[in-house]
């Protein structure tokens, strides 16, 4: 589970962005600030609005420094199928990673396990979590919701 003053963990992972697949690495964050945002699953309720709002916010993030990673147990297959299909998605430029093992959910405590009571429909998939990193890797802020409530700027 993070935790709030903790460093986050070595992560590599495969990305979708901009119709390229890319690797991203925690490396790719340091010396700079970075929002982690952990999703269920591609075609999924609410979703689409949560990221169409995010990349209304990207570039005046980006213009701070601040780099943005959308993370789902999703294969980066399946970020680029669902970028391709869902309208809300055309303005969509930061990268998509894809966490099919959960290792990084896991390492954030959003990973849903089997056995954790009302939660076992949405088993292998990721809460719905923000994450605020500053340039160190340290973990500044967090937020993590059921997923039955959606997220929006």
């Amino acid at each position: 589970m993070a935790l709030i003053g903790s460093t986050i963990k070595p992560f590599t992972a495969q990305a979708y962005k901009e119709g390229k697949f890319v690797q991203v690495t925690d490396a790719d964050t340091k010396g700079k600030w970075a929002v982690f945002f952990f999703y269920p699953a591609d075609f999924t309720f609410v979703c689409a609005t949560e990221f169409a709002a995010l990349a209304d916010q990207y570039p005046a993030l980006q213009k701070l420094g601040c780099e943005v990673l959308t993370v789902s147990t999703d294969t980066k297959f399946t970020h680029l199928a669902w970028q391709k299909h869902e309208g809300e998605l055309a303005k969509v430029t930061y990268p998509m990673a894809a966490d099919p093992a959960g290792k990084m959910s896991y390492a954030f405590g959003v990973l849903i396990e089997g056995g954790e009571s009302h939660l076992t429909a949405d088993e292998g998939l990721a809460m719905r979590g923000t994450f605020i990193i500053d340039p160190a890797g340290t973990l500044r802020a967090m937020e993590i919701n059921d997923n039955s409530m959606g997220r929006k700027g």
